[in-house]
């Protein structure tokens, strides 16, 4: 694949994104509210790890990189 693919392969999933964030915000809702995540709040400080949204995340954008560069 070349370079300008990839760009435009890029570009693309950006634009989606940015359309999401903006007219969709209901489709990400659940990122930080899975089994899994860990919010710990005190009085001054508040703690947000979101181990279980991000290993779905690494797990879907593997699945998507490894079909769209397959040889």
């Amino acid at each position: 694949m070349t370079t300008g693919k990839v760009l435009m392969i890029i570009g693309v999933i950006l634009i989606v994104a940015g359309l999401v964030f903006n007219y969709a915000p209901w489709l990400i809702n659940w990122f930080g509210k899975l089994p899994g995540d860990i919010h710990i709040r005190d009085e001054k400080k508040v703690v947000f790890i979101p181990i279980t949204s991000m290993i779905l995340i690494s797990l879907v954008l593997t699945l998507i990189i490894n079909l769209v560069f397959r040889r």
